[in-house]
C-alpha cells in the first residue's frame, strides 16, 4: 500500500510538473512580440542633417531606441528631383511605418508618393504657403503634418531687422530662383512691407549659380551698382557655397550689408541671421511622430511653427559701420564677436 501511495505520488508531481510546463509554454506563444517601427527619413541635402539627428535624439528620449523597437533607413538625395521621388516610392514599397522627410521639395515628394497609401508623413522645414503641402496649419488634412518653415515671416522680420540696423537703406537687392518653391511667397510678403517703409525692391530672377556669378560681375561694372544691402530668401541656389560666394565675396568688396536665411548665415559674412535650429526642428517633430506612431491620424494634428534664433555678427556690423542699439543686442540669442 505505500509503495503504491508514493508511485502516485510520483504521477501526481509529474503531472503538475508537465501542466506547469505546458502552461509557460503556452503563455510564452500566446504574448506578443513588441512592435518594432520601420521609419523611413528622407532628407533633401546634407546640410539638412542635423534636422534628422534632433528628431532621433528626442525618439530615444520617448522610448524609441534605435534597433530594438525603431529602424530608421536614412537617405539623402541631395536636392535630385527624381533621385527624392525614387526614395520616396521606394519607402512607400517597403511600406515603412512613417515616412520623416525635409525640406520643401521632398517633403511634395513624399506627399506625392503616399497618395493613396495609409502611411502618414511628417515633415520639417516645408514651406506651406502657396504650394499645397497642406490643407491649413490646424487641419492639415490627407496623411500629412509636421514643422513648417516660416519663410515670408521670417524673410520680413530680417527685412525689419536689416532697416533697424541700416535705415539709410533704400534699394534692396534680392536675387531669387522663381522656380524654388519657398522664394516667390516670400518675396509677395514682403513687397508691401518694404513699399511701406519706403525701400524698393530689386529683385532678380537666377536659374543657376551661373546666373549668380554673371548678375553680380555685370553690376560689379556699374558707376552705381543699384543696392544698398542684399537680401537672401529661404531658397537652394542662392545658398549653395559657390552661390554665396558670389553673393558675399560681392558684397564685402562694396560694403554693403548682407542677410542670408540660414543660421549660419552670420558665421560666413552675413551681418546676421534670425532662422530657426535645425536640430530643434527634428526635435519638434519626433513628439508628432509619437502621436501617429501609436494612432492619432496625421490630418489632425496641428502644423507646428518653430521659433527662430538671431545671431548678431558684431564685428562685420562694425565694420559696415551699422546701427546695434541695446534693445537689438538684447534680442540676440548670440553676438559674434
Amino acid at each position: 500500500m505505500l509503495k503504491y501511495n508514493k508511485i502516485r505520488f510520483r504521477r501526481q508531481i509529474l503531472y503538475l510538473t508537465l501542466l506547469a510546463v505546458v502552461s509557460v509554454f503556452l503563455s510564452s506563444c500566446s504574448e506578443k512580440k513588441p512592435k518594432v517601427y520601420r521609419v523611413g527619413i528622407l532628407g533633401g541635402m546634407e546640410p539638412f542633417s542635423d534636422i534628422a539627428d534632433g528628431f532621433k535624439a528626442k525618439m530615444s528620449e520617448l522610448g524609441y531606441i534605435e534597433n530594438k523597437n525603431i529602424v530608421y533607413d536614412i537617405q539623402v538625395a541631395n536636392f535630385q528631383l527624381t533621385d527624392l521621388q525614387l526614395v520616396a516610392k521606394k519607402f512607400v514599397e517597403d511600406e515603412v511605418d512613417l515616412i520623416f522627410v525635409f525640406p520643401t521639395e521632398a517633403s511634395l515628394a513624399a506627399k506625392a508618393a503616399t497618395q493613396g497609401t495609409e502611411i502618414p508623413v511628417v515633415f520639417a522645414i516645408a514651406g506651406i504657403e502657396g504650394i499645397n503641402l497642406v490643407e491649413s496649419v490646424r487641419q492639415p488634412g490627407g496623411n500629412i503634418t509636421g514643422v513648417r518653415y516660416p519663410g515670408p515671416d521670417l524673410v520680413v522680420k530680417r527685412f525689419e531687422i536689416l532697416l533697424e540696423m541700416a535705415p539709410h537703406i533704400k534699394r534692396l537687392y534680392i536675387p531669387y530662383d522663381p522656380n524654388y518653391p519657398n522664394g516667390p511667397p516670400a518675396l509677395e510678403a514682403l513687397r508691401p512691407v518694404a513699399a511701406s517703409k519706403g525701400v524698393t525692391l530689386v529683385a532678380v530672377q537666377v536659374s543657376s549659380v551661373e546666373d549668380i556669378q554673371v548678375a553680380f560681375k555685370k553690376r560689379a561694372q556699374l558707376v552705381d551698382n543699384g543696392m544698398d544691402a542684399i537680401q537672401i530668401l529661404p531658397e537652394f541656389l542662392t545658398q549653395t557655397p559657390s552661390g554665396w560666394a558670389a553673393i558675399s565675396g560681392f558684397a564685402k568688396e562694396h560694403k554693403l550689408p548682407l542677410v542670408g536665411s540660414m543660421l549660419s548665415s552670420a558665421d560666413i559674412g552675413g551681418v546676421f541671421s534670425y532662422c530657426v535650429n535645425f536640430f530643434e526642428v527634428g526635435e519638434l517633430a519626433a513628439p508628432i511622430a509619437d502621436k501617429i506612431l501609436k494612432g492619432t491620424l496625421a490630418s489632425t494634428i496641428s502644423v507646428v511653427t518653430p521659433e527662430p534664433h538671431l545671431r548678431l555678427n558684431y564685428k562685420v556690423i562694425q565694420e559696415l559701420g551699422l546701427n546695434v542699439n541695446e534693445g537689438l543686442l538684447s534680442r540676440a540669442d548670440e553676438v559674434i564677436r
